[in-house]
């Protein structure tokens, strides 16, 4: 078997990337190979789970065409700029094209040390590698834009974090991991022949449209801008934090990508924060918004000297780009209330309302998921029963506020059906629960990966209920609940 690899980004050579094979470990043990994505990219999903593919999947073995390499980027973390991070512990085999044609990086995360592991041992632990798969996968599953989890290798090897862990190696897959870092990287150091390649490639690869435009730079920064507002309106209305914002975590593509500390919220509360390297709030669930605008304002003074000669003209044209996020993301975010109030359009009053329902949800400390779902399933009571009844029970505020959405809904003139359906598709009654989450780790530190396969078998179904999984829908009680996340770096 072969994986048919077509190796555009190692193509651009140095500095972009440099060449770095993984390295091997002891004793690699597949823990699970991603049947459908695999098909989708044209391989063999028993050959990758064969002795053969595991050896690949570990990188212990290269496959043949891969062309693997390590690539450069900088970033802001946590608002302060780091001009050299880089690939420090994950190798991109190549890119392969898919069944349908579409371009798909391979890449190891957790493979070895790189030219960028700044001291670090470039492995990683299997909680992150677990977590990655199970929430990657589940947001591929809710529609959200993201990367994916190919396969999934215990190492055999322990890594060093807060005491010895079980080593793991994923294999994910993205559109590109070109990022906001990457044109920082080169910003930095004034390299505007690199900035000018990445260009070139971002708009080839992910927004071929927009490439015969006078001014390709600020076409592709127009474009990251309207992904990444559409993008981020899709994680609020999910409750997901993704904890570690950084201009090195966004890709130019659109896609959400590293998923360390990330967690869903259950009890509403704006102020919402789990990282636990994230002291001051700065990702919390509220400022989400406000700090993808604060990125691509970092995107647009990197792409500044390719906008314009000029720099007055090009901080103008680029002021005039970002400016348009809030109301593109505002935009996309009253599409998706709708669609979770069950309303076919979206005015002030909507807004109001939909305000109050917020209010509530935190004054009652309601699961956020939940809420949604029970709306999605009183819409039309006399449907065929899902179950959220028995899940969630409405506070005081949210019972306050019920009359009145019940009272909106007597304006609409599409079908309580078609309503219902749309609402139940965007009102998951899974998501991955930290609690659940952590448990399947603890679990498959001793050895027993029951919990995590059945947790990446519901997930992949989230919108359908099925009261066997109930304990899978429910929030965790006081006891269980998981507060704090760790990105195992």
């Amino acid at each position: 078997m072969r994986i048919h690899f077509d190796n555009s980004y190692a193509h651009l050579g140095s500095p972009l990337s440099l060449p770095q094979r993984p390295d091997p470990v002891s004793s690699p043990e597949l823990i699970r190979v991603n049947e459908g994505l695999a098909e989708d990219l044209g391989i063999d999903s028993g050959w990758l789970a064969s002795e053969e593919g595991v050896q690949i999947l570990s990188g212990n073995a290269l496959p043949e065409g891969a062309e693997p390499v390590a690539t450069a980027y900088a970033g802001h973390q946590f608002g302060n700029f780091n001009p050299q991070l880089g690939d420090g512990r994950a190798v991109l085999l190549g890119e392969v094209l898919s069944t349908h044609d579409r371009r798909f990086d391979l890449q190891l995360k957790g493979s070895g040390r790189t030219p960028w592991s700044r001291g670090g041992d470039g492995r990683s632990p299997l909680g992150p590698v677990l977590r990655e798969y199970i929430v990657s996968e589940a947001m591929a599953a809710l529609g959200v834009p993201t990367t994916r989890a190919l396969a999934a290798v215990a190492t055999g090897e322990t890594v060093v974090r807060d005491g010895l862990e079980p080593g793991a190696i994923l294999t994910r897959v993205a559109s590109s991991h070109l990022r906001i870092g990457t044109l920082q990287y080169f910003a930095a150091r004034e390299d505007r022949d690199s900035m000018a390649r990445i260009v070139e490639h971002a708009l080839a690869r992910h927004y071929p449209d927009a490439q015969n435009t006078d001014l390709p730079a600020l076409a592709l920064l127009n474009r990251v801008i309207e992904a990444q507002a559409a993008l981020v309106a899709r994680w609020q209305m999910l409750g997901f934090i993704h904890g570690v914002m950084n201009t090195d975590n966004m890709l130019l593509s659109g896609e959400t990508v590293d998923y360390g500390p990330c967690a869903f919220m259950e009890q509403f509360n704006p102020d919402t924060v789990f990282s636990s390297i994230d002291t001051q709030g700065r990702y919390a669930y509220s400022n989400q918004p406000g700090i993808a605008h604060w990125n691509l304002a970092r995107l647009a003074e990197s792409l500044l000297p390719l906008i314009d000669d000029d720099t007055d003209q090009a901080v103008a044209q680029a002021t005039t780009a970002i400016q348009r996020f809030p109301e593109l993301f505002a935009e996309a975010h009253r599409a998706a209330l709708a669609e979770k109030l069950g309303l076919s359009d979206f005015n002030e009053q909507d807004q109001d309302l939909a305000n109050d329902l917020f209010s509530a949800l935190a004054e009652d400390k309601a699961d956020f998921t939940l809420a949604f779902r029970f709306l999605a399933e009183d819409i039309k009571p006399d449907s065929e029963g899902t179950g959220a009844d028995t899940l969630f029970s409405p506070g005081k505020h949210f019972l306050e506020w019920l009359p009145r959405w019940k009272q909106r809904q007597e304006r609409e003139d599409e079908a309580l059906v078609t309503r219902q359906a749309r609402m139940l598709r965007a009102s998951p009654a899974f998501i991955p629960r930290n609690h659940l989450i952590q448990r399947a780790i603890t679990d498959a530190e001793g050895g027993d990966y029951t919990l995590f396969h059945r947790l990446v078998d519901r997930l992949a179904n989230p919108s359908r209920f099925d009261l066997k999984d109930r304990e899978l829908a429910i929030p965790a009680e006081p006891q269980e609940r998981v507060l704090r996340t760790f990105c195992g770096t």
